[in-house]
């Protein structure tokens, strides 16, 4: 089982920024407890603070043989219609996650461009919304 997990703008900034939204781990903190709670599956992990970036990576999934795709935004969530185009590109099994709810946050943070293209969404539980996204995925694969 492979699955590529991508992180937009600013969550490479994990334990520095608002931890009672986000909570007090790191970046690396998140992908260690994934790998040590799923050992079976091989992650591929990419951050960037770049839409061009994030796109380019998204479409170089294509030629993978990934399961799932496991993404968190950012603040691209409320505003990247060009990362929405390339997700519509992937047929594989698109998971969004947000660390917090963002149902519940500030209204312009309520806007999702993405969602449409997603399969799943998990959110508002920090860390356990990536380990319901990676259960999500697994169930997905073994009811196919």
């Amino acid at each position: 089982m492979k699955i590529l997990i991508l992180h937009g703008p600013n969550l490479n900034m994990l334990g520095r920024r608002n931890p009672e939204l986000y909570g007090s781990f790191t970046l690396d903190d998140l992908y260690e407890e994934l790998v040590d709670e799923y050992p079976s599956i091989e992650f591929t992990y990419y951050q960037s603070n770049h839409e061009g970036e994030l796109i380019d990576v998204i479409q170089e999934s294509l030629d993978e043989d990934y399961d799932g795709l496991i993404i968190n935004p950012g603040a691209y969530t409320h505003t990247s219609i060009a990362i929405r185009d390339a997700l519509e590109l992937v047929h594989f099994l698109k998971v969004e996650v947000h660390l917090s709810d963002i149902t519940k946050r500030e209204a312009f943070r309520q806007v999702d461009m993405i969602n449409d293209v997603c399969d799943a969404c998990f959110m508002g539980k920090k860390i356990e919304s990536y380990f319901e996204a990676v259960e999500y995925i697994l169930k997905q694969k073994e009811n196919a």
